[in-house]
């Protein structure tokens, strides 16, 4: 049977990119320079940061990483199987201001928007110090002009808090499998949330649409941007400093990330290729009903096709990866990039979740826990155990506590 068909099934897989070349050969649109470019005005945007979130001190928006073997001797003993090496978590589920791996690249996004609206203006220098954006002028001009962007959650949680926090009028357009609590904290941070009845790609090509319309409005697009996915690999180049204090030698890394239309883990995947190169081996996992970027790498067709045109549902309690065509920007930057794909069923993102909590005492969201499994697919194919397996949770920080206990209960 081959992989589609195994796809069908919607049984778990793993699948070997083929096409994995040296990231030296890889012919790629951006380099590091445009990612230390992007880290640069991150930089820059420290003063405005920490002046409108004083929670942030550094004004540098990141998480720790840690290795965690409570949970990997209560992973082992809940599978039964062993993890070869040793077992670490990027903590991106406790990022601040907006609590998930979509601080990054939405955030990014928005405050690259801003400075470009703002130096074009002439309120505002390179060479200022940006916490000056932190005030009525500011607010009162970027208020005469809109963000748009369409999600299924977190990234929409994102650009919502930022954008209205620098006086944009924004709008979040919704799918149906966004979480309520979502669309709650958007609406209290001060953001339009318009719902659809569809899935995420309805709410994108809506959200595209009505942005379009108007010449005051900017589209955040999740499925094409650069700018999204050059916020997210600067996290490539940031962990290392982190994983160096880990000692970690000169040991193979093997990192997991959860995926939906994939800006998020292609952006750190490539910041971590441009960091390690060959070193490390970047993996994709996603629910089972919808292996959107599995599906559009396997076939070679990247996003003309779509996970119901196999048949499948794309309803999953992983509301962040519920995707069923992947980024075509990012299906390119991956196609000889990435090691490979796997998908995981809901039931066992949950037990997951579950065996962090009660080893760990960490919480995350369901779709965060996607990587550990990975971590046992690679496990079976290695020969010893000097390897560093790096899971990538992706967002929890915010969900509110009844919602965490409902989960944790279930």
């Amino acid at each position: 049977m081959d992989i589609i068909d195994r796809l069908k099934t919607m049984e778990e897989v793993f699948w070997e990119n083929p096409n994995l070349k040296a990231f030296k050969d890889v012919e790629l649109p951006i380099n590091i320079e445009d990612v230390k470019e992007a880290e640069k005005r991150l930089e820059r945007f420290s003063s405005f940061i920490k002046s409108a979130f004083p929670e942030v001190k550094t004004g540098i928006i990141e998480s720790e990483t840690i290795e965690i073997s409570k949970a990997k001797k209560k992973l082992e003993e809940l599978e039964g199987k062993p993890i070869k090496g040793r077992l670490l978590i990027k903590r991106d589920d406790s990022l601040p201001i907006a609590g998930s791996i979509k601080a990054r690249g939405g955030i990014y996004e928005v405050l690259k928007h801003a400075e470009e609206l703002a130096l074009r203006e002439g309120i505002l220098k390179e060479t200022d110090d940006y916490s000056i954006i932190n005030s009525d002028k500011f607010r009162k001009f970027f208020s005469q002009h809109k963000v748009q962007v369409g999600s299924t959650g977190n990234l929409g949680l994102s650009i919502g808090i930022m954008s209205a926090k620098l006086g944009f009028n924004v709008i979040v357009h919704m799918s149906n499998d966004a979480k309520q609590w979502k669309k709650d904290l958007l609406r209290e941070k001060g953001a339009r949330v318009v719902e659809y009845e569809s899935d995420y790609s309805v709410a994108v090509e809506q959200g595209r649409a009505e942005s379009d319309k108007d010449p005051m409005s900017y589209f955040v697009d999740d499925e094409n941007s650069k700018s999204l996915f050059l916020g997210y690999a600067v996290a490539g180049l940031r962990i290392v400093k982190q994983l160096d204090k880990l000692n970690i030698g000169d040991s193979p890394i093997y990192a997991y990330l959860p995926c939906g239309v994939g800006g998020g883990p292609g952006g750190v995947a490539f910041g971590l290729k441009l960091s390690y190169g060959d070193r490390v081996n970047c993996y994709f996992a996603e629910p089972t009903h919808s292996p959107a970027f599995l599906l559009g790498m396997a076939t070679g067709k990247n996003d003309k096709i779509s996970v119901k045109d196999i048949g499948l549902d794309n309803i999953t309690e992983a509301d962040g990866l519920a995707v069923g065509r992947p980024s075509s920007f990012v299906g390119q930057m991956m196609k000889e990039t990435l090691s490979g794909c796997y998908t995981i069923e809901d039931e066992r993102l949950f037990k997951y979740m579950k065996a962090l909590y009660e080893s760990e005492g960490i919480f995350i969201e369901p779709s965060a826990a996607a990587g550990f499994l990975g971590a046992f697919l690679t496990s079976e194919k290695l020969e010893n155990d000097e390897v560093i397996h790096l899971v990538w949770s992706t967002g929890g920080s915010l969900v509110p506590e009844e919602v965490r206990k409902e989960m944790l209960n279930r």
